[in-house]
């Protein structure tokens, strides 16, 4: 996996987060920086911890799906960005919570890096895949991506919320047809 293929791996993955960071930023009457510290970091921890958990999970299986590892990264990656798109066009729209309590944020990071769970069982079925280098890329990416989304909230509201969901489900989406593509001989 080159770096431009993880950086919008990392994009597309980031963007749950970042939208519930724009809401965050929306909930919040005196922005601080130190929210946005605390956003990037417990959305930016998690999208790297998952990866790694996914990662060792599809490892233990490989030797068990590796005819049709293409097939289940498409699959993962396809449901993932679908998914988001469909929330992404869906017409509700949650109260915005501003509490940065663990209570609060361990649910959120954890309902927002569930797809990056999924991604880290396809990281282990491709060959090319550094797994430190990837978590940490991903990691490092939804903490700018989530303390910018509480400033972007704060200012604008929630007007690029969907927007944000819309644009990482369909990099999701296509970076899974890639891998089939790919291993279908389709791409060279």
């Amino acid at each position: 996996m080159g770096l431009l293929e993880l950086f919008l791996l990392a994009v597309g993955l980031s963007m749950d987060a970042f939208a519930v960071s724009i809401c965050k930023g929306l909930a919040t009457e005196q922005l601080k920086p130190r929210h946005m510290l605390l956003v990037g970091l417990w959305f930016g921890g998690f999208q790297a911890l998952m990866p790694l958990v996914g990662y060792f999970l599809g490892a233990a299986f490989q030797k068990y799906i590796t005819a049709v590892d293409h097939w289940v990264a498409f699959v993962l990656l396809a449901f993932i960005g679908v998914n988001m798109i469909r929330e992404a066009c869906s017409k509700e729209n949650g109260e915005a919570d501003g509490s940065l309590s663990a209570k609060a944020m361990a649910p959120l990071a954890v309902a927002t890096s569930i797809d990056a769970l999924a991604v880290g069982v396809t990281f282990a079925l491709l060959p090319d895949v550094h797994i430190g280098a990837a978590v940490t890329f991903i990691g490092i990416t939804t903490f700018c991506l989530s303390a910018i989304g509480v400033k972007v909230g704060h200012v604008f509201g929630a007007k690029y919320k969907s927007k944000a969901e819309l644009l990482g489900g369909a990099i999701l989406v296509l970076l899974g047809l890639k891998i089939l593509l790919e291993h279908l001989g389709v791409l060279g």
